[in-house]
């Protein structure tokens, strides 16, 4: 499937069968995260399978999810986050939507978690985990066959204009420009990519020979960093398939703050 056609149309699910997946199924899975482990060459963070969805799911029914609205399904998958780097939650979320593409393609469903609301013992306890902290699950299992008769809700986006500017924060972004210089869709469409309550923080600053890529937030609040590997992933595939193949480089400067919002920088992306 192509990337913008994937992106346009992905949807979580949040309804699942109760049924397992058969073994094959979960070994291929399995085999897949033992694949990503290998490619990704960082020591970070890791991906855990649970297969016993149940007894996550009774664990965590009230406390984890967003507002402790817990997603039940047959399995889940754990981002284990290894150290404190914030460039091993950029990259887990990274490749966690490498997975979930690959899910898809197997006609697995798959549906993000946060658990940031559930105390450290508690997940301890729960995943056995020696080392590192999970804040994120990956629900994973077979969809709930949607009704032809109900219409799926879709969320508003906002515009091109308003998450890319030209060399600066604020500076109006000519789309004729983008659209000279072939970009046009790609900043359309990854305007598509998912993100923690559809914040949609993303903000692209686009210069001569890169984009830059930073994440708006209010001065009480942390940025949420997997939004920032979220959207990494699908801009890199969709600059792939028109022709520039090659990666974000995270950067450390210092947060810029206009006065009302504050804007953490992420990488930058050379074009």
């Amino acid at each position: 499937m192509l990337m913008n056609n994937f992106l346009r149309n992905r949807k979580s699910v949040r309804d699942f069968k109760d049924k397992k997946m058969k073994d094959e199924m979960l070994g291929e899975i399995k085999g897949y995260c033992n694949q990503l482990r290998g490619e990704i060459a960082k020591e970070g963070f890791e991906f855990l399978l649970f297969e016993d969805g149940e007894r996550i799911y009774k664990s965590l029914e009230g406390i984890g999810g967003y507002a402790g609205v817990m997603i039940k399904s047959p399995h889940y998958i754990g981002l284990n986050i290894k150290d404190n780097r914030d460039e091993s939650l950029i990259y887990g979320a990274y490749f966690m939507e490498n997975l979930i593409t690959k899910l898809t393609d197997l006609n697995i469903g798959s549906c993000w978690i946060s658990l940031k609301g559930v105390d450290e013992k508690t997940k301890k306890d729960l995943f056995q985990t020696t080392d590192g902290n999970i804040d994120y699950l990956l629900a994973i299992g077979h969809p709930v066959p949607k009704n032809p008769f109900v219409g799926d809700s879709t969320s508003s986006r906002i515009g091109v204009e308003d998450i890319v500017f030209k060399d600066e924060i604020g500076k109006a972004m000519d789309l004729g420009e983008l659209e000279s210089r072939g970009l046009d869709d790609l900043f359309y469409y990854i305007r598509f990519a998912p993100s923690s309550h559809n914040k949609q923080p993303w903000r692209f600053i686009l210069k001569d020979d890169r984009v830059v890529l930073l994440l708006a937030h209010s001065p009480e609040e942390k940025p949420n960093l997997a939004d920032a590997g979220i959207i990494m992933y699908y801009f890199e595939n969709l600059a792939q398939a028109i022709g520039i193949d090659n990666r974000w480089n995270l950067l450390d400067n210092e947060d810029y703050y206009d006065g009302k919002i504050k804007y953490k920088y992420i990488g930058e992306f050379g074009i």
